[in-house]
């Protein structure tokens, strides 16, 4: 396994992130193919074996069974201090008022709880998962710097949005002396790039570590366009997110296959590689749900492209909608 620095901070990460999205209490979320507990733990362990040391959970992932299923892990597998652990906070975790969003309350509220479900004493780094239009970048922004200094988080992060969101809130924190986001987990992969026109330069030249999601499409990267799973039969989401554009997608998908066969490795060693030759990328967010899954990304690790390949893969690409910031 590589490791690098995230971003401009010493904080060592393993150059794969293990996604832990399909984690979970399935009745307790919009997907149904999340893994139980004990299929959860097989996952994670073989993260551990591969040497992977950076997990990304949520507190909305399954109302909060996420966490408790890769906290429960982490704790009986792993040394605290060798695992960078990382939850994110906006998404709705009870109908009452102050159940969502980046307000104070909710920040203060939602910190404790995640914490107490991933049972240990502080995160790594704390994203906030959404921008949220209803409070004030500057109330949010100070609530977060609290949060560093009680103890209870070492970073913090953002994801999803725009540019100059994503500005705004750094230079509010620089302007107050508060602790300003070191990573940007945003919606980055061969089939949809339009976070390559703003947020990456801003990236680059402000020392954020990138860790992009979704960096295999949801799967339509490597399987053949009549192939089914039950993610991709159930996941509305995924649907909302790469329906729209399959057919000018297709022959990008055709040309990750082309080379696959070229290098004579597997469809996701193409997809994973294209993005780790990114100067912003630190480490993209791997949601496996099968060991496989894992020990086929490790292995990406190996892959190294022509830059003739890299322009062969991006040459047909059409703009894309912005999806995700909301």
């Amino acid at each position: 396994m590589e490791y690098v620095k995230l971003g401009k901070t010493g904080l060592d990460v393993s150059r794969l992130c293990l996604g832990c999205m399909g984690f979970g209490d399935s009745s307790k979320w919009i997907h149904d193919w999340v893994l139980n507990e004990s299929d959860s733990r097989i996952v994670i362990k073989k993260a551990l074996d591969l040497g992977i040391n950076f997990f990304d959970t949520a507190n909305v992932y399954s109302l909060g069974t996420s966490e408790e299923y890769v906290g429960r892990a982490l704790k009986d597998l792993a040394r605290r201090d060798e695992v960078v652990l990382a939850t994110k906070v906006h998404g709705k975790m009870h109908g009452g008022p102050n159940g969502s969003g980046l307000s104070r309350k909710a920040i203060m509220n939602e910190i404790d709880h995640s914490l107490k479900r991933l049972e240990t004493d502080y995160v790594d780094l704390y994203i906030i998962h959404r921008w949220d239009e209803h409070t004030p970048i500057e109330e949010t922004m100070e609530a977060l710097h609290d949060v560093v200094k009680s103890g209870k988080a070492r970073y913090i992060g953002a994801s999803a949005m725009y540019a100059w969101q994503f500005q705004r809130a750094l230079h509010v924190a620089e302007r107050n002396g508060w602790t300003r986001f070191v990573s940007m987990q945003n919606h980055l992969n061969l089939i949809y790039r339009e976070e390559e026109r703003e947020m990456l330069p801003l990236c680059v030249e402000e020392g954020i570590g990138v860790t992009p999601y979704s960096p295999l499409a949801s799967g339509r990267l490597t399987r053949d366009v009549n192939a089914s799973t039950k993610r991709s039969q159930t996941d509305q989401v995924q649907k909302s997110k790469y329906d729209g554009t399959a057919d000018t997608d297709q022959v990008i998908v055709e040309r990750v296959t082309e080379l696959a066969r070229k290098y004579q490795v597997p469809r996701s060693h193409i997809a994973i590689a294209w993005l780790l030759q990114k100067k912003a990328v630190t480490a993209p967010i791997i949601g496996a749900t099968k060991e496989q899954h894992l020990v086929d990304a490790v292995d990406a690790l190996e892959v190294e492209l022509f830059p003739e390949d890299v322009a062969y893969l991006e040459e047909c690409y059409m703009p894309h909608q912005i999806v995700g910031h909301k």
